[in-house]
């Protein structure tokens, strides 16, 4: 079968980050959080999916997508998986910049959509409502800005690893997906309490404008600490797997995926 074209593979990572912004965000905006009252109206109980339910979400966006436009653009959904699959030579340097614009534009206008239907709730503010990352009085867990940086480097990193190792041409043909969305379940479970988690730039930026609330002026930390964090994991994987030798660029395999 020829390579997908240059467009086919743009559309494949704006639709993919759309769909990650869009499930992961929108289980944490519509669903972490709901109060249900009992029959007499005496108790109040959560029935909302919580951590758990948010992390699925977010490890079943990249499941989906990856498996239906993987064999496309490779599935990064994630400007820090882009920079490490070019680092690691999985994809060409001269795709990264279009890769990014579709991955930013693709969670902006799934950011838009999700602040659109929660505006139908009465009573609804966006304000430090919409999923965004934060740090300091901003983390969920109020972490210092430090302890973030640290966290979403780490979990970064790692997630390149696994995202280079599962679709590595010696893992086992067709789990690539399911691992790397597993993983991307992990990491939730590992840092909502955190800093929201991000390990995915386009993620935060696709809900920061909308949530206000110090958000858009912490997003720098959310590029810098996953870019950081992809670097490294794209640095290690060919050093530590690959006897020190980079990839050769590899344009139709489901190479990476994101959130």
């Amino acid at each position: 079968m020829p390579s997908p074209s240059p467009a086919a593979r743009l559309a494949a990572e704006f639709f993919g980050t759309f769909w990650l912004v869009f499930g992961g965000c929108g289980s944490a905006i519509y669903a972490a959080k709901q109060i249900a009252q009992s029959d007499d109206g005496q108790d109040t109980f959560q029935v909302g999916i919580g951590f758990l339910g948010v992390s699925l979400a977010f490890g079943l966006t990249v499941v989906t997508m990856a498996y239906a436009v993987g064999h496309v653009s490779g599935a990064h959904f994630n400007p820090a998986i882009t920079l490490g699959a070019a680092i690691s030579g999985r994809m060409s340097w001269k795709e990264l910049p279009t890769y990014w614009i579709a991955q930013v534009v693709g969670g902006l206008l799934a950011g838009l959509m999700l602040f659109l239907i929660a505006k139908g709730r009465p009573g609804f503010v966006a304000e430090g409502n919409m999923a965004a990352n934060g740090y300091g009085e901003h983390s969920p867990g109020n972490y210092s800005l430090t302890a973030v940086l640290i966290a979403e480097v780490l979990l970064t990193a790692f997630f390149l690893i696994v995202v280079l190792g599962a679709t590595d041409g010696r893992a086992p043909a067709g789990f690539g997906p399911l691992a790397i969305g597993l993983c991307l379940t992990l990491i939730h479970l590992i840092s909502i309490p955190i800093s929201n988690t991000s390990v995915n730039p386009a993620r935060s930026t696709a809900v920061a404008f909308f949530n206000g609330n110090g958000a858009p002026g912490q997003l720098w930390a959310f590029w810098l600490a996953p870019l950081i964090g992809g670097l490294i994991g794209g640095l290690l994987y060919p050093l530590l797997f690959q006897n020190g030798k980079r990839a050769a660029p590899e344009p139709a395999r489901t190479e990476t995926a994101d959130a």
